[in-house]
């Protein structure tokens, strides 16, 4: 075969640098935004964040976004408050036990305690427990097992593994007898929070139950239903109860309220919080009669290109600083990818306000059909653009903070040949289950034809899978006497 050159011309797509970086900004959130410029400045020294406060009389290189406002800069926050161990020591004395602390003894109100008090939330479910077990006077042997018990309960303060199993972790030369193990139950279930060591809901609420006054009215129906009869409770088979009670619908209505009353996660007050919290991206307020969307300064990290550095660079440009042109170059990029990640941020947010702004004079119900297209060929983005803008970027506004993706959805054709937004159909089921009468309760049929009566045309099985979706219960289970 004779070989042989030939010229062919083709195009083919190319993204630089520049673009890859402004791609990967647009769909970070503000916390990932944040870190990502912490590693940047970290690793170029030619970039700097702004202190108002510090550098209010220094010069700034040229930039629309270096020289915006003095707001300061502040990313999402996470604050995590995580349980400590408690560090007190408590004296082990048996009179402290008898005389200030007894399981659950009845306290005079003015009485002031002798031991120091411990809150949810600054300590651990176990170390709770521990330290009440600190304070009897059970023997070491018995002691033994019911730490071992309180290492098995879970988050929730259920006692996750059975007695059996437990009897089997201590060591055979013990002897351990199994009524030992069942004393040390009782023992740890005698503890607060009341509950604590129950092996299911049922013994948890039980428990809970036992230790009202024996002359609460209803509490011996409560203690039956809590022993035996709860599924027919949760199912709110109400004629099957009262049968099986031999009770009336008062007594019945009030045995419920004391069960409903009741914790069924005894330990969940001692987990760890999880707090998160979020800044808005874009600020919503209704200005002479518009809605207009404002960046929210606060989200805004305020950057510069150092300036000693800058100048440092200029004067030796012939002195082979080809790493620091390059970084220079890096930072100007970066202020600029930023800037124009605000800058369409804002625009998105606007043509959304626009066509919500029935959201925000009448709430969800008033919500209409959106899809990305729309806002894409409005402020001429692509579709995947408006994806990356609007996850993760929030907006607040005087109906409360959300999400820009919470704006788009799907709609449901109308008898006029319109469409009605899947949020508002939402919106309106919610409403017409707060209102609807709790001893006939609204079937997802019923719904499907109020729906229909206001010219939302829309399947049964739509309306029980926008319901799942509000968590609301379905028609039997929200049934009351």
């Amino acid at each position: 075969m004779k070989q042989s050159l030939q010229l062919k011309l083709s195009q083919h797509l190319a993204l630089t640098p520049q673009l890859q970086q402004s791609i990967r900004l647009l769909q970070l959130s503000s916390q990932e935004l944040n870190q990502e410029l912490e590693q940047f400045i970290e690793n170029n020294p030619l970039l700097e964040r702004v202190d108002p406060n510090l550098d209010a009389d220094r010069p700034e290189e040229s930039s629309p976004f270096a020289t915006s406002d003095q707001a300061t800069a502040t990313a999402p926050v996470e604050e995590h408050s995580e349980a400590s161990q408690q560090e007190d020591s408590f004296n082990d004395d048996h009179d402290i036990w008898n005389e200030a602390a007894p399981s659950h003894g009845i306290r005079d109100d003015n009485d002031e305690p002798d031991y120091p008090q411990q809150d949810a939330g600054t300590t651990s479910l176990r170390d709770h427990l521990n330290w009440q077990l600190n304070l009897t006077q059970l023997p070491l042997r018995d002691r033994t097992i019911v730490s071992l018990m309180i290492d098995a309960l879970n988050d929730d303060g259920y006692l996750t593994q059975s007695l059996k199993d437990i009897a089997e972790m201590l060591p055979p030369e013990l002897e351990i007898d199994p009524l030992e193990v069942e004393t040390a139950l009782k023992h740890l279930q005698n503890f607060e929070p009341l509950g604590v060591g129950a092996r299911n809901l049922g013994e948890c609420l039980a428990l809970q139950l036992e230790a009202l006054p024996p002359d609460t009215p209803n509490r011996d129906i409560a203690l039956r239903i809590a022993r035996q009869y709860l599924e027919q409770l949760a199912s709110r088979d109400y004629n099957k109860l009262k049968k099986l009670l031999q009770c009336d619908d008062d007594s019945l209505r009030a045995a419920q309220h004391l069960i409903t009353g009741l914790n069924p996660r005894p330990g969940a007050d001692f987990a760890a919080a999880d707090t998160r919290y979020v800044v808005a991206d874009v600020i919503v307020k209704k200005t002479k009669g518009m809605w207009i969307a404002s960046l929210n300064r606060e989200a805004m990290p305020k950057l510069r290109v150092n300036r000693m550095y800058a100048e440092i660079l200029s004067r030796n440009r012939e002195g082979g600083g080809q790493q620091l042109a390059s970084q220079l170059q890096e930072a100007r990029w970066m202020v600029k990818n930023i800037e124009q990640r605000f800058d369409t941020i804002l625009r998105v947010s606007q043509a959304i306000v626009d066509r919500q702004k029935h959201f925000f004079e009448h709430g969800e119900v008033a919500m209409r059909p959106l899809v990305l297209r729309e806002i894409a060929d409005e402020v001429g983005l692509h579709e995947s653009t408006i994806s990356r803008v609007t996850t993760q970027k929030y907006m607040l506004t005087p109906k409360g903070i959300f999400e820009l993706k919470y704006f788009f959805g799907s709609h449901v054709a109308t008898e006029t040949g319109g469409a009605c937004s899947a949020t508002a159909i939402r919106a309106l089921i919610k409403q017409l289950v707060a209102a609807e009468d709790s001893k006939k309760p609204l079937s997802d049929t019923q719904i499907t034809e109020i729906l229909a009566q206001q010219g939302i045309v829309v399947a049964r099985r739509t309306v029980a899978k926008y319901r799942e979706v509000l968590q609301i219960p379905a028609v039997t289970l929200r049934k009351s006497l």
